[in-house]
């Protein structure tokens, strides 16, 4: 296997596609005025809990979260955990704040924009749990190489989780399954594979709340899996 090293920008993705749908609503613009700049992640310099929530605590780290909801939902179950989410879409930034308002969230920090540059600057061995959940599937092959599942995003993810943690990744797009269980076999000796049989792929796991976008997938009628990964 070709050796990749985090922080190789010809192996890791850039931020790609749109950063902002529908105008935002006045409620939903001040919550990014103001409430939005309260917590989100500093710019510059080290991502650590001690930095971020004042105290040693696990680090979650959610890439693209969407509207919220799962890293909300994960964060009010774990109070004293943190929780760093990343997402480029403005209006789904706009709708976690919403989240972390109503639920009076306070371990959730945001990165408006994209993962990897916040994910980069997390010390490794220092995040618990990382969610990579419905992601963009960019399904056409000459796209491929913008999938967030590749060797560069994972090696980085590898690096940051401590020995023990767990990587969570779900879809309900097959092109996008078949790429990232043949990416993921790359790299197992980082990541095993949580699987005791069918079901663990194929019935969401305990502690891990639906997403917006899994619920439309399956009123659509599509199938959705769930993969558990520890890191090694």
């Amino acid at each position: 296997m070709t050796a990749h090293k985090p922080g190789d920008p010809t192996t890791l993705n850039r931020l790609y596609g749109r950063s902002q749908g529908r105008p935002l609503r006045k409620g939903q613009q001040e919550l990014v005025d103001n409430l939005l700049p309260q917590i989100a992640v500093p710019e510059e310099g080290p991502v650590t809990a001690q930095r971020l929530f004042g105290q040693d605590c696990p680090l979650h780290f959610e890439i693209g979260f969407g509207g919220g909801e799962h890293m909300a939902t994960r964060a009010d179950m774990l109070p004293d955990h943190g929780f760093i989410g990343a997402e480029p879409f403005v209006n789904g930034v706009a709708q976690a704040l919403m989240h972390v308002r109503d639920g009076g969230l306070a371990n959730v920090r945001i990165q408006h924009g994209d993962a990897l540059q916040v994910l980069e600057r997390v010390p490794d061995g220092a995040l618990s749990f990382v969610y990579l959940l419905h992601p963009d599937p960019w399904p056409k092959a000459k796209h491929a190489k913008r999938r967030m599942m590749n060797d560069g995003p994972l090696d980085m993810i590898a690096a940051k989780l401590k020995p023990g943690g767990e990587f969570r990744f779900g879809t309900d797009h097959p092109v996008y399954l078949r790429h990232a269980l043949m990416v993921m076999r790359r790299h197992t000796g980082q990541f095993e594979w949580l699987v005791e049989g069918p079901h663990s792929w194929q019935v969401r796991p305990g502690g891990w709340p639906e997403t917006r976008y899994e619920a439309k997938a399956r009123r659509l009628g599509h199938e959705v899996w769930y993969f558990r990964f520890r890191r090694k």
